[in-house]
């Protein structure tokens, strides 16, 4: 497949050496114009450049880069794989990006993130869903330049403390890059304004973990994940960035779960 990448951060290099070692080719990377100088035969400044020869184009830039450009994208016929769940918290957005891939009779791929276990909350959600609480703990540096600063002294904790607790679509909202997996979450089981939502600062943990908790007429279940980050960034989780690899497999096999 020919793909075209959206961001040139840490996420987007993982996505782009997984995809070119698995026989794939990154033809194009949509940047800023004052970076495309810095590999102009690669990046690009432009949708349509961006897609001329794409079969997919692959999203890791961030809420308004979905926003901004993926209307575009769909709207011209070529599908879209998108990191930045969160931005569908905003109905504006959504609509946008719904009424774009109609048009353009494409589809918008969402990557499962840093969470897993949305396979089976989106077929407990099938049947009756009682509660589906996300839980999102991060060490307190992990919370720098968000809203939690606003409420919490995050050099100073000396234990856990939530700065956070409402529902997916104000933490999606609020934190656009920090919630994308709260979004996630809603997105598979009950929905932005049902799933309810904690994030946490811990002191006393070194990696991001992640719960979710679920009951219903299947029964019940607690998930929880503790992940690692990008080698080259830690902000950036490298469960995030292997999910997107693992929905382009799903997209180019043949026989898939």
């Amino acid at each position: 497949m020919k793909i075209g990448l959206i961001g040139k951060g840490a996420i987007a290099r993982h996505v782009s050496n997984a995809m070119q070692a698995r026989g794939h080719l990154v033809h194009a990377v949509l940047v800023r114009p004052e970076n495309i100088s810095q590999d102009p035969n690669l990046f690009v400044g432009s949708v349509q450049d961006l897609t001329t020869e794409a079969d997919l184009v692959i999203e890791c830039a961030g809420h308004q880069a979905l926003a901004a450009y993926g209307p575009q994208v769909l709207a011209q016929g070529t599908d879209m794989v998108t990191v930045s769940v969160g931005g569908l918290a905003d109905p504006t957005v959504a609509d946008t990006l719904e009424s774009a891939a109609r048009d353009g009779r494409a589809k918008l791929h969402l990557a499962s993130g840093a969470i897993g276990a949305l396979d089976c909350l989106g077929a407990a959600a099938t049947g009756k869903l009682d509660q589906v609480t996300y839980i999102g703990r991060k060490p307190p540096l992990g919370w720098k330049g968000s809203r939690a600063e606003d409420t919490l002294d995050l050099e100073a904790l000396t234990g856990a403390e939530a700065h956070f607790i409402g529902t997916a679509r104000q933490a999606s909202l609020a934190y656009p890059k920090n919630a994308n997996v709260a979004a996630a979450v809603a997105l598979a089981g009950m929905g932005f304004d049902e799933t309810r939502v904690q994030l946490v600062a811990d002191p006393s943990i070194t990696r991001n973990i992640h719960e979710i908790e679920a009951e219903g007429e299947f029964g019940q279940f607690h998930f929880r994940i503790s992940g690692n980050s990008l080698a080259d960034n830690p902000r950036s989780s490298a469960l995030a960035a292997m999910s997107v690899v693992a929905k382009l497999e799903h997209l180019s096999e043949p026989i898939v779960f």
